[in-house]
This record gives structure tokens, C-alpha cells and sequence, in this order.
């Protein structure tokens, strides 16, 4: 049976939007297959993508040595995608990392840095107080700070100019869900729910949390997926100048285990500060239970959570209104993206962002790319060899 396309990348997010880039760049017959942005989010009852957002922080400071490598080696082409694409989407803000001091965080993500040859500044906690007055940190921390080459990005514009320059590449992009995904006569066979019916020599799965769903792959992912709740802070543009030099932060301390992101512009043109850090997991079993969890407006008691501590830790804040919106982690045993085939050498999987891969979602789609295109992923300097695992 003959194949419409060399290689179907199946979800047209930040990770499958970048996966299918790097294969149009390197042969054709790419096709990426997923479906735009829904426009009245609580209605849509199709598949969602975690990527309908202005805000996330991009940096390379991790305590993980492999996450900061996979950071790095994105952000070092986000220039060449904004040139690429005409799209902007990166704003170098700083990001700080706030954690006790001396602690294993603060230790590794210095060590983890400084490996990479990427420059940061370790302040004190008299030092982090007069550097970002609008903060009031918990006592006892101190903050790895790295000034270029993090702050954050607008992951749907992202996918937007990843999505561009796969096209100018030769992709070509289905705007449609896929429902279902078999062999058939030797072949991967897509299906989707417009009723179009694609088929590719290998078909790479890169769904996001929605990889869990039935009918996808001839082996279930062993991956949990959880709804987080983020709350968006309203400014106006009096206090959004105020906050001009506000980083992107992250701070791993007692009681306060929270990301926030300066005031950003959205596309109703108002401001909004974001804080995000769940107190606990809400588990998701089912794709039913995802699609559902993404037409709320998330857990009002996590709203509840992160509004104490957005007035504890910026004191000064003056919000016009206060929103919240569901969003999705996937996270899998590894603690890695798991980027492999399945039982079957038709299909593959790329997927597990743990809550912090957008930032990373260009290397780890060039990783993806490389599994297809020679069938391995070779030696890439990476601890980990970002082997699935399956139930």
C-alpha cells in the first residue's frame, strides 16, 4: 500500500510543531496534523493544547543538567525562528531562581549553569531584595540569576512561527483532530474527526497530555497527566511600567513553590501577572476527563492558594480583576520527555512535557525529528536516552 506522506507528525503543538519543522527541513513528504485554537474554549468539545497562552518562562537555570541542555540548545535558535518566521515571541526579561541558601537547588542549578558555559549571578539575600524590590521572598533564600537568554515566551505565537517555516519547508499542515491511528496494508493509517483518512510510512505521536487517549497508539503511554490551575492578575498600564523590570521567577521554598511571570501584554490588550503552583495534583484518568478539565476555569480553591501568595510576595500589586484558567502537565517515570517507538517500527512517541518544556519544545522536537528521519536518536552530550515506557 502506498503512503501519502513519508512521515505524519500527529499534534500541532509546541513540541509536534517544532518535530515536524526539522523533518521538512531535511526531506519531504512531512505532514503535521492538528487543529487550531478553539474560539469559544468552553463549548469546543474536541482536543485541547496547553499552548493557548502569552506566558511562559524560558531560561536555562535547572538543577537538572539534561532540562538546563535541552533549554539551552532551544533558546540558542529562538533568533533564527523569530528571523525564519517574522514572529516574535521571546522576551529577554531574566530569570531568577529562588530557593533556600546553600540548598541542593541553588547548589545544582549553579553547577548545572556553569557546565554550559551560561552566565548567571548568585545574590544574596540582601542582594535579591535591593536588585528586585517589587519582591518580598521568603526569608533564608537566596537566587541564581540569569540575565541573558531567559525571561519568557509566548508559546502560541511559538507554535505559529514553527508552524510558518515547517510550511516554507514543504509540510504541509492538516487543521483537524486526529480520532484514531492503525496499520493497515504496512502502513500508519490517521484518521481524523473531519473524516479524512492520511496514511505515512511512520507516524510520530506528539499529542501533549492528550497522547493518553484511546485508539492512538498499539501500546497506552505510561504517563499521568494533572490539571493545574493558573490565576492571570489584571494591571493597568501605570503598574505594568512599574513592573518593567520584573524577571521571570521561580522560587522552590517552604510554603512558597510557585512560578510567576512580570506583567505581559495579552490579546485583549490588557496586562496580565501569572502565577502558577498547584499545592497538589489533580489526576486525570482519561482523554474524557482532559477535554472536560480544559472547558473550566480550573479549581477555585488553587486560586485561592496562589492569590494568598501573590499578596504576600508582591505587596504592591494592585490587580484591576483576578482570573484563572485550566491548563495540563504530563509527567512520565523518567522525569524526561519520552521520545522512541512503540512495539510497532511504524509508530513513535514524543511526548512528557513535565510542566517545563515549552521553553525546551525546540530541541525536544529536533529530537523527535531525528528519531524518524535515521531511526535512532544518536549522541546527543544527554544523561538520559529518553526511552518510552508503555503500560
Amino acid at each position: 500500500m502506498a503512503a501519502d506522506f513519508k512521515y505524519i507528525v500527529v499534534g500541532r503543538g509546541m513540541m509536534g510543531a517544532a518535530a515536524a519543522k526539522h523533518l521538512a527541513r531535511q526531506t519531504d513528504g512531512v505532514a503535521v496534523i492538528g487543529p487550531d485554537e478553539p474560539e469559544n474554549r468552553k463549548a469546543h468539545q474536541g482536543v485541547f493544547a496547553s499552548h493557548y497562552d502569552e506566558g511562559r518562562i524560558t531560561r536555562t537555570v535547572d538543577p537538572d543538567r539534561d532540562w538546563a541542555l535541552l533549554a539551552n540548545r532551544s533558546i540558542a535558535r529562538y533568533a533564527e525562528i523569530e528571523a525564519e518566521s517574522g514572529i516574535t515571541f521571546y522576551t529577554e526579561a531574566g530569570c531568577a531562581f529562588v530557593a533556600p541558601a546553600q540548598s541542593d537547588y541553588i547548589v545544582n542549578t549553579t553547577k548545572a549553569a556553569a557546565s554550559l558555559g551560561v552566565e548567571t549571578k548568585l545574590l544574596d539575600e540582601a542582594s535579591l531584595k535591593a536588585a528586585f524590590p517589587f519582591f518580598a521572598l521568603p526569608d533564608g533564600c537566596e537566587s541564581v540569576f540569569q540575565v541573558k537568554g531567559a525571561g519568557h515566551i509566548s508559546p502560541r505565537k511559538l507554535v505559529k512561527a514553527q508552524s510558518i517555516i515547517a510550511e516554507n519547508a514543504g509540510a504541509t499542515v492538516v487543521r483537524d483532530a486526529v480520532t484514531a491511528i492503525r496499520e493497515a496494508g504496512g502502513v500508519a493509517v490517521v484518521e481524523t474527526s473531519g473524516g479524512k483518512v492520511y496514511s505515512a510510512e511512520k507516524v510520530l505521536l506528539a499529542a501533549g497530555g492528550f497522547s493518553i487517549g484511546e485508539n492512538l497508539l498499539p501500546q497506552s503511554v505510561d504517563m499521568s497527566v494533572h490539571g493545574r490551575t493558573v490565576a492571570l492578575f489584571e494591571v493597568n498600564e501605570a503598574q505594568a511600567a512599574e513592573f518593567a523590570a520584573m524577571p521571570s521567577l521561580i522560587v522552590e521554598a517552604p510554603e512558597t513553590d510557585i512560578y510567576l511571570l512580570p506583567p505581559i501584554r495579552y490579546p485583549d490588550l490588557k496586562f496580565y501577572l501569572k502565577i502558577g503552583g498547584d499545592p497538589d495534583d489533580y489526576l486525570l484518568k482519561t482523554e474524557k476527563d482532559l477535554r472536560a478539565w480544559f472547558r473550566t476555569d480550573g479549581r477555585p480553591a488553587v486560586r485561592d492558594h496562589l492569590m494568598a501568595i501573590v499578596r504576600r510576595l508582591v505587596p504592591d500589586l494592585r490587580p484591576l480583576s483576578v482570573s484563572t484558567a485550566a491548563c495540563a502537565v504530563s509527567h512520565t517515570k523518567s522525569r524526561y520527555p519520552m521520545i522512541g517507538y512503540t512495539s510497532s517500527p511504524l509508530f513513535a512517541v514524543l511526548t512528557g512535557c513535565a510542566g517545563t518544556s515549552a521553553k525546551s519544545s525546540d530541541e525536544i522536537g529536533r529530537l523527535g525529528a531525528e528519531l524518524l528521519f535515521k531511526g535512532e536518536i544518536g549522541d546527543q552530550g544527554y544523561a538520559t536516552d529518553f526511552k518510552p515506557s508503555f503500560r
